[in-house]
């Protein structure tokens, strides 16, 4: 009552911060009601991890057209900079924007995941304690999202930068230079094993926890759920492994000519010449 009388006999503004202040500290409004801030905060977690999620499927389908062949990850590569679009080919500023735009969510979703992380050594030595006390398979994989999402946080962001800084650099051989020559195959390595598992996880809990499978049977759903997260854990850790290897082989034999671009193949090059002619650019 003391502290309601108190909100009541303020101006706007500070009554605007005493609401704030209350519902920060305490977890309830004004007016007594409990909060909806962490509902939120939980909702907004869940859709930027989602976009996340399938964001990394498809960047690790598109990093994976190098072992279909050079000329179709080249290929991929200039769609993705708009050369369809433009009369002189291909922007790799639009990867820089686009790069952008997922480095800010990428953040956010870090800054609202980490208000449920333990604060001290007290804290995490509670919580490793109970993961171990209850002995649960979904609890555990918490645990693990937990350690693989900080692990992430340092690696992706060196990754994101450098593609939205070297977004012009960004195809067959300069990507394998990158991976080589310019030894970026160990963070590759770990952000890798850390992106999958961290992934596959946060999609499975978040299925779980929002009931979008739930059907009938729940508990039967979960088990299938829990089949497919790791078949696609499985799935794409092969085919990152996979792609990251052919990666690592077209670097070493193309050492000797670090920074020499990739030159598609006749028939490449009259296909997108002549989609670009088809919109009234070179013929």
């Amino acid at each position: 009552m003391f502290t309601l009388f108190m909100v009541d006999n303020l101006n706007d503004k500070e009554r605007m911060n005493m609401s704030d202040l209350i519902e920060g500290y305490l977890g309830v409004t004004k007016d007594g009601g409990k909060s909806k801030l962490p509902a939120k905060l939980d909702w907004w977690q869940s859709a930027t991890g989602l976009f996340l999620g399938l964001f990394m499927w498809g960047h690790m389908l598109f990093v994976s057209t190098i072992l279909i062949s050079k000329d179709f990850m080249y290929t991929v590569t200039q769609m993705f900079e708009g050369s369809f679009i433009f009369e002189d080919g291909g922007k790799p500023i639009l990867v820089s924007i686009f790069s952008g735009f997922v480095f800010v969510i990428f953040i956010v979703h870090a800054l609202l995941a980490m208000r449920k992380l333990p604060e001290n050594y007290q804290q995490y030595k509670i919580l490793k304690t109970h993961v171990n006390a209850i002995d649960h398979a979904d609890t555990k994989l918490w645990f693990y999202q937990a350690f693989t999402g900080f692990v992430m946080f340092f690696l992706g962001s060196v990754h994101l930068y450098i593609i939205m800084t070297s977004a012009d650099k960004i195809g067959p051989y300069a990507s394998a230079d990158r991976v080589v020559s310019d030894w970026m195959w160990p963070l590759y390595i770990l952000l890798l094993l850390a992106v999958e598992f961290h992934g596959s996880i946060g999609l499975y809990r978040l299925s779980v926890k929002w009931g979008w499978f739930d059907g009938k049977n729940p508990r039967e759903t979960r088990k299938r759920l829990k089949k497919a997260k790791w078949f696609v854990t499985v799935f794409f850790l092969a085919l990152g492994f996979a792609s990251l290897a052919a990666y690592i082989k077209i670097g070493i034999e193309h050492q000797d000519n670090y920074g020499e671009r990739y030159k598609p193949s006749s028939h490449v090059n009259y296909i997108i010449k002549t989609n670009t002619a088809d919109k009234g650019g070179v013929s």
